[in-house]
């Protein structure tokens, strides 16, 4: 493929798959690089979980191309899927095992040779948060444990590339809290996507978001870049004493003003690009307008998503 560099640990091309009259995912191309946690978000019924699902090779695309450490994955399945950890929505745990009988087991799946599978089992558990807990009967640990044995798994044999689909699903928020500082440690030796429908989340543990909506890529931004696209285009403002409408309408940039009540606050609508706060700022205390309240309006990520996912398609 040629976006592939010798940092590209993922590459999907023009990738599409049917169900039947509806596609699922329709022309989709993105790629990731090492290091990378990125975040895939999208409305049910996006196609993230298709898109997941043939990432790891578990479903066949109609169309495209996906390389895994540059090893095509349709014309040479075991190298790249060798590159591949997956942890799928509904982890594929044996509740009747042990937490070391289980990666013991997943490690043999990988075909890793006898000889290293003791020391691959001890990191995993240690990166997990399981090395008291390798006896255990997983049936008997917590849902929050038990998405740890699942992250082990996909992490035993040290892939380059770790998917990751809704892991904090259904846990409570020290549970949550405590799988986000986990996929944050494995940025060091992982590339990760994560699928998840808890936008704080992104915002926590990813440095580049992808928003897929009727399974086409309408955002790929880094965070940065979201934090950007969240300052939004107007100031709320309180003074003391307002001046006449015409100045503040005559504020560099400024191309509408609004009244939000009778006793001076105000909402200034600005260009993009165009900050009028130093100027504001400059005019009142030039005029004695007894300014006391200066507010930026913020969009949040989740505005952001509803702006995307809700847009009508264009017409055909």
């Amino acid at each position: 493929m040629d976006d592939m560099t010798p940092q590209t640990l993922l590459s999907v091309h023009h990738l599409t798959r049917w169900y039947g009259a509806t596609r699922a995912v329709s022309d989709l191309s993105f790629s990731l690089q090492r290091g990378e946690v990125v975040g895939l978000l999208g409305p049910n019924g996006a196609g993230k979980s298709t898109t997941l699902r043939m990432i790891s090779g578990n479903l066949a695309p109609h169309d495209g191309q996906i390389a895994i450490a540059g090893i095509d994955l349709f014309t040479e399945p075991r190298a790249a899927r060798a590159a591949l950890g997956y942890l799928p929505e509904q982890p594929p745990l044996y509740r009747e095992l042990t937490v070391d009988e289980y990666l013991r087991y997943s490690a043999q799946l990988r075909r890793m040779a006898r000889s290293t599978i003791p020391a691959a089992l001890e990191r995993a558990k240690a990166r997990c948060g399981l090395a008291t807990s390798g006896r255990r009967v997983i049936a008997n640990l917590s849902k929050g444990y038990q998405q740890r044995v699942g992250i082990a798994q996909a992490i035993i044999h040290q892939p380059a590339l770790v998917v990751l689909d809704e892991p904090t699903v259904g846990l409570d928020p020290i549970q949550i809290r405590d799988i986000r500082d986990l996929i944050r440690e494995l940025r060091g030796d992982h590339t990760v996507i994560l699928s998840t429908h808890i936008l704080p989340e992104v915002q926590a543990t990813c440095d580049r978001v992808l928003i897929i909506n009727r399974g086409e890529l309408q955002l790929s931004d880094t965070i940065g870049g979201l934090s950007a696209r969240m300052r939004g285009s107007a100031l709320q403002i309180a003074l003391r004493r307002s001046p006449p409408l015409a100045a503040l309408q005559a504020l560099p940039g400024v191309v509408q003003v609004e009244a939000v009540d009778d006793v001076g606050r105000w909402r200034l609508v600005h260009q993009h690009d165009a900050d009028p706060a130093e100027a504001l700022v400059a005019q009142a205390v030039a005029g004695d307008w007894g300014l006391y309240e200066l507010i930026p309006e913020q969009r949040s990520l989740e505005d952001i998503f509803v702006a995307i996912t809700t847009e009508e398609p264009a017409a055909a």
